[in-house]
């Protein structure tokens, strides 16, 4: 089929009928600051060889995770990769597998899918999860928008320990669906009958882990759900999890699940609930059942999408699920099992615990991996900490105004004891 371009007058036709002026109208929330003017200033072409030997030269000046010492978190961690992941999910009947359109065809991909909800149910203390998210910042916004399906409500509290770019991402989906979006500190105080859920992060984004069983009292007495999204999701080995706090939907990236950080994605997120909310969960449900000779078989139970129901009734145009990435994480998560990520995850709180030590903390209550330090010169101790090869933490000035020359530090297990004593030698 020849590609035909739509010409001068289509477009003004098809202005005309959108009723606006010009094509940059379409575009009016892009900031002005964001056009170019005029055409690109690029270099003059090269060679595939010539541009082989130019990235090459640019590429070993990166400092990355996989050579230097890295205390930076916040969302993305480094964590250990055992070998059998790559090697398992690199097989071609799963690297090349796409969401199941014919779904029942496509049996191995089915059982991973019911593998994943398997697990992320078991680590949330949930009834029912989904096929996977995008990630943690989109699940969470879902979760948001299938609370006000669920009460009827039209207004979210958030507290303002949730990652600041999860924040972002609900404003836009509060802002697409008409909701009220109210970020606060104290989201127990903000709670009315006019709330559809509290949405709480645990650990938060200061590395601190929260008291959700009375955030949950209060948002239960007026009506409202309790949305939990999880930090470094192997806390979970650790820390209680969000069923037994009390959550109505938990939610969290998998990222942390051996997932490289690769630049900040892709990842994948997943979405849990109680089996009464079943219907409302956007995305797509796997089964699992006999054929009439008795042998096991996988289906597509729930499809509650645009693409398989009316428009309006459907909870959510999420068209895919985030497969390869989940299904990285369902292999390293069984190549640990249960007492290996207990293992892990108390490794990480013991090695962050001895770098805290002797060091003068924002927060002292219970922490995970991250914990929040004070410095005389933050610049200063970046910059020595860039001079010794080593990936610093994060400055929080920008999200949180008021912890200027504050940093948040965090610890996984492959941080050595020396790389730890390095940086506390650095921050005192």
């Amino acid at each position: 089929m020849n590609f035909i371009p739509t010409n001068e007058s289509k477009r003004k036709e098809m202005l005309k009928e959108t009723g606006i002026e010009s094509i940059k109208e379409l575009f009016k929330d892009v900031p002005e600051k964001a056009y170019i003017d005029g055409c690109l200033n690029l270099p003059k072409g090269l060679s595939e060889r010539e541009l082989v030997s130019e990235i090459s030269k640019l590429a070993v000046e990166n400092a990355h995770a996989g050579t230097s010492p890295c205390f930076l978190g916040a969302g993305a961690y480094n964590h250990f990769c055992p070998a059998v992941v790559p090697a398992l999910i690199g097989r071609s009947e799963f690297y090349t597998a796409y969401t199941p359109y014919q779904a029942e065809a496509s049996q191995g991909m089915l059982q991973a899918i019911y593998e994943f909800q398997t697990w992320a149910c078991l680590l949330t203390g949930m009834d029912l999860a989904n096929a996977s998210m995008y990630d943690a910042s989109t699940a969470l916004a879902e979760s948001m928008f299938m609370s006000k399906n669920l009460t009827g409500k039209n207004k979210a509290i958030v507290s303002k320990h949730v990652h600041p770019h999860y924040r972002q991402v609900l404003e836009t989906y509060a802002w697409a669906h008409g909701m009220e979006l109210i970020g606060t500190e104290e989201p127990e105080k903000e709670v009315d009958e006019k709330t559809a859920c509290v949405i709480v992060q645990n650990p938060n984004f200061l590395g601190q882990i929260e008291k959700l069983k009375e955030l949950g009292t209060v948002a239960h007495s007026k009506g409202a759900l309790l949305v939990v999204c999880v930090g470094d999701s192997t806390s979970l080995g650790a820390i209680e999890n969000p069923g037994q706090e009390g959550a109505d939907i938990a939610v969290g990236d998998c990222q942390a699940f051996g997932i490289p950080l690769w630049f900040g994605g892709p990842h994948a997120g997943f979405m849990t609930t109680k089996k009464e909310h079943m219907r409302h969960i956007p995305g797509r449900l796997v089964g699992r059942t006999v054929d009439e000779e008795g042998k096991t078989g996988f289906i597509l139970t729930l499809q509650a999408r645009e693409q398989h129901i009316r428009r309006e009734r459907a909870e959510s145009n999420i068209c895919t699920n985030a497969a390869l990435t989940a299904l990285w994480a369902t292999v390293w998560l069984a190549s640990l099992g249960e007492d290996g990520l207990k293992k892990l995850a108390e490794e990480n709180m013991e090695a962050a615990k001895k770098a805290s030590k002797e060091l003068d903390l924002e927060f002292e209550e219970n922490f995970y991996n991250e914990f929040v330090v004070k410095v005389n010169n933050k610049e200063d101790v970046k910059q020595k900490l860039a001079d010794a090869g080593v990936i610093a933490p994060l400055d929080l000035e920008e999200f949180y105004p008021e912890l200027k020359n504050h940093l948040l530090v965090c610890v996984t297990e492959m941080n050595s004891d020396k790389e730890i004593e390095m940086l506390k030698k650095v921050l005192k």
